[in-house]
């Protein structure tokens, strides 16, 4: 998006823009009009005469024709959107995250066809590989997430895609997602990334040469947990199997959610820096604490694939993970629970990416096949919030406190 010279507009300005076509926010007899798109809710759509009917059907993307289309309200939030990625040419919704990470891949692949899978991904992705993909005849092979321009030793005349999630959401090794898309690019292979812990904000992954960008829209974009969502962006040459796709499978958003995730969407560059600098001080602090025996946040020059993470993000989002010392014994896993029950200002619950701080135990070397993950203990991820950080980490030395009680210290 540029303004009247033709200058490019900065982030926080783009979001407060996008999305606010005139003939979504005002009435063609009335000058002026209203800041937000209404709430377009529709399945019939009246047609003036026969003929207004039938041309309807001759192009049915962003213009009211059934409500399984859409209508200004989904539009609007998919153009908004898409304004995140300037090498994007369209993005579809879906009403969750997991129904966007089946859409883009139900689009490119085929029976038959390879399917290269980062080990790191998110456990529904992986589900589906095991799944859905498998049932319709397409292989999966999982790989190193660290494997970089190496992928190509994978990759055979049946690889038609290779997906990345950068950083992975549980133990956060980040990918060189430049030299993954060059190999792609080499052999005509599609890519594909899971950008949910990032948003084009911090990671511009099509700006890297990624074809398809998806997001859990659940997180940081609706940013306040009360709406499932997902998207996927393409690039010109993936957009019209994207579309085609969802609109196939019927995938359609609720006007009401696409209203509120519109409204969460004007914020996000405000909130991500939020998340990223609170998240950042508490990630450090407990580097710190003796109970602490590891740290996984691509921002720390201690974590995995740091080098990768200072090259290509513009900063960190809220989502890591710590490893407790003591060993993955049956009493430590006890004691991690005892921590993250003692926890106040941390609620327990899946999903992130919201206002509030969340604490959850997680155990990433199950969710693995190529690659072993061996933690030196248990690990709790974290979703900092907007809160306070100096009042998170009090909170989480009450944790500290309560894992040494169990542990016996």
């Amino acid at each position: 998006m540029k303004d009247d010279t033709g200058k490019d507009l900065g982030a926080a300005t783009r979001l407060a823009r996008a999305g606010r076509r005139t003939e979504w926010t005002g009435m063609p007899d009335q000058p002026g009009g209203i800041v937000n798109p209404p709430v377009w809710r529709a399945s019939t759509i009246l047609y003036e005469n026969v003929a207004h009917l039938r041309a309807a059907t001759k192009d049915t993307h962003q213009r009211l024709f059934y409500g399984r289309k859409g209508t200004p309200t989904s539009w609007a939030l998919a153009e908004a959107i898409n304004g995140l990625e300037p090498e994007a040419a369209g993005t579809m919704l879906y009403p969750s995250g997991v129904a966007a990470i089946a859409g883009a891949l139900l689009a490119v692949l085929r029976p038959g066809d390879q399917l290269l899978m980062v080990d790191t991904a998110y456990d529904p992705s992986r589900a589906m590989c095991h799944g859905l993909l498998s049932d319709f005849g397409v292989e999966t092979i999982f790989y190193d997430p660290l494997i970089g321009d190496g992928i190509e030793a994978l990759c055979t005349e049946r690889t038609r895609a290779i997906f990345m999630e950068s950083p992975g959401s549980l133990t956060f090794e980040v990918q060189d997602v430049p030299a993954i898309v060059a190999v792609a690019r080499r052999r005509g292979i599609i890519t594909l990334i899971d950008n949910t812990w990032a948003t084009p904000l911090l990671l511009p992954a099509m700006g890297l040469g990624v074809d398809i960008s998806i997001l859990a829209c659940t997180k940081y974009i609706v940013g306040h947990s009360d709406v499932m969502m997902g998207s996927v962006s393409a690039n010109a040459a993936h957009w019209p199997a994207i579309r085609d796709r969802a609109f196939g499978l019927g995938q359609i958003v609720s006007p009401d959610d696409a209203w509120l995730a519109l409204r969460g969407l004007r914020t996000l560059d405000m909130r991500l820096k939020r998340h990223g600098e609170s998240a950042l001080a508490v990630a450090q602090w407990l580097a710190a604490q003796d109970e602490v025996a590891a740290v996984y946040h691509p921002a720390l020059p201690t974590s995995v694939g740091h080098i990768c993470f200072a090259r290509d993000f513009k900063g960190p989002s809220g989502l890591f993970s710590f490893a407790l010392k003591g060993g993955r014994t049956a009493a430590a896993d006890d004691a991690r629970a005892a921590l993250v029950d003692s926890l106040a200002l941390f609620g327990i619950g899946y999903s992130w990416g919201g206002y509030e701080s969340l604490a959850l135990p997680v155990d990433p070397g199950r969710y693995r096949s190529a690659t072993d993950f061996a933690a030196p203990g248990h690990l709790v991820r974290l979703n900092i919030g907007l809160e306070e950080p100096v009042d998170l980490i009090s909170d989480l030395e009450r944790g500290l406190a309560a894992w040494r009680r169990a542990m016996g210290g």
